[in-house]
């Protein structure tokens, strides 16, 4: 008999078989998609990662705002750090950064985690059987959970780009830069995020105002002291102004950033839950229009003439102001967080022009200065935390950052050296590291 022939006989014999076995049991994914809770459960996975997508339009944001503030002839060189920090950050969150971050749950297993350090593995390597709910929620995905928290690792490198730009040489940020996002970061967010001793403290930080900027900022610090000022910045004469390039394009980035930030802080709340959401974006609004009034009238009577560079420094300040407490801060307490936020950074770029530490963008005052006024906001203005919490949060995250950030890239210094040679900033780097220009005109 031939094989055309055995085919169709065989294919029937199976079908037939069919009606007698027996039907196999639904799988666990299965029977959670049919329950009632699947449909708010749809929702809260589908609100991360769309805040996702939202925090990763902040990177577009923050290479806009740093190109814009600095120099055209080191816009090449910008552009290039912030794609590699996002492209460069997401791997290496995804190989070691997130089970880092979320070592576990001591409650589980006491002994598996000490609240202090524990290196994990690559992403999923622990997930087991959670092949639809993360370890820590039934609300949403692993990989949901993964995807969101990935958009947030490499932004405390994109703070330390804007800090050391137009002077650092690219391989020696380019390193620098991975061992933030994959090693220290996660470390530091471990201590809150991922039952740490932090969270044992009592410390509150919602959506990172210390764990994420004043982290981002005081790692800058450290850099920025290690490398100097740029050439003809501070003179015998006094401070010599850089001007911005380009005031559209930093614009853009703020509004960019401001966009972003409903991810940031919206996501944080890690459900769909409507009243919840909606109370983080309007406090989140708030406390950013407040930062950029504040900011506006601070600097207008300070430098006596309206600056747009401290506008839009201002919306970052009051961003950074609420990030902490935007889920416990009442929308009123929400403006006075941002109005003291966007105050406290005039003053802070002014004295560190003062004193010579040179930040092209301010995201030192931005990010570490007003980080840490947003991580005490809420201390001031809600019953989260108590001063003393939050002030040993802020002192181990500011402390380890600034620490870590200064030995590490005092070794790279060493050994690479971190700084490009005076005929190199001058020309730019964008020909002197590229080889090519942004603008041909």
């Amino acid at each position: 008999m031939s094989i055309k022939t055995l085919l169709p006989t065989s294919l029937l014999l199976l079908g037939a078989g069919s009606l007698f076995a027996q039907e196999a049991a639904p799988s666990a994914y299965e029977t959670f998609e049919a329950s009632p809770e699947y449909v708010k459960f749809a929702l809260n996975n589908l609100w991360i990662l769309i805040s996702a997508a939202l925090v990763f339009i902040m990177h577009l944001g923050f290479a806009t705002l740093e190109s814009g503030l600095c120099q055209r002839k080191n816009t090449v060189n910008i552009l290039f750090k912030n794609c590699f920090i996002i492209s460069m950050g997401v791997l290496t969150y995804y190989f070691v950064g997130f089970n880092t971050h979320y070592p576990g749950d001591r409650g589980a297993d006491p002994e598996a985690w000490n609240g202090f350090l524990q290196f994990g593995g690559m992403a999923a390597a622990t997930a087991g059987s959670a092949d639809f709910t993360s370890e820590y929620s039934t609300g949403y995905t692993y990989w949901a959970d993964f995807i969101f928290q990935a958009m947030f690792a490499a932004t405390a490198a994109t703070i330390v780009s804007g800090a050391v730009a137009e002077r650092v040489k690219l391989g020696s940020f380019l390193v620098f830069a991975t061992i933030l996002v994959a090693v220290l970061y996660p470390i530091a967010g471990s201590w809150h995020w991922g039952t740490g001793f932090l969270a044992d403290k009592g410390f509150y930080d919602f959506a990172g105002s210390t764990v994420v900027h004043a982290f981002g900022g005081f790692a800058a610090l450290a850099c920025v002291l290690v490398l100097g000022a740029r050439k003809g910045k501070y003179t015998k004469e006094g401070l010599k102004p850089i001007l911005p390039s380009n005031l559209p394009l930093a614009a853009i980035g703020a509004f960019l950033l401001f966009l972003g930030w409903f991810g940031f802080n919206g996501g944080s709340v890690l459900s769909a839950d409507a009243q919840l959401v909606s109370t983080v974006f309007v406090t989140t609004t708030l406390s950013a229009c407040a930062g950029a009034l504040g900011s506006i009238l601070i600097s207008w009577i300070v430098l006596k003439k309206p600056d747009l560079s401290m506008a839009l420094n201002g919306f970052l300040a009051g961003l950074v102001a609420i990030t902490a407490g935007a889920d416990v801060i009442s929308p009123g307490w929400s403006i006075v967080a941002g109005l003291v936020g966007g105050g406290l950074v005039v003053f802070s770029v002014l004295f560190l022009d003062k004193i010579k530490i040179d930040d092209p963008v301010g995201a030192i005052s931005v990010h570490g200065v007003v980080g840490i006024w947003g991580t005490l906001a809420v201390a001031f203005f809600s019953d989260a935390a108590t001063v003393g919490a939050q002030l040993i949060g802020i002192g181990s995250v500011c402390v380890f950052a600034f620490g870590a950030s200064y030995i590490i890239f005092s070794i790279i210094k060493v050994i690479m050296g971190v700084r490009v040679d005076e005929a190199e900033e001058a020309e730019g780097l964008d020909v002197a590291e590229h080889g090519t220009p942004a603008y041909n005109s």
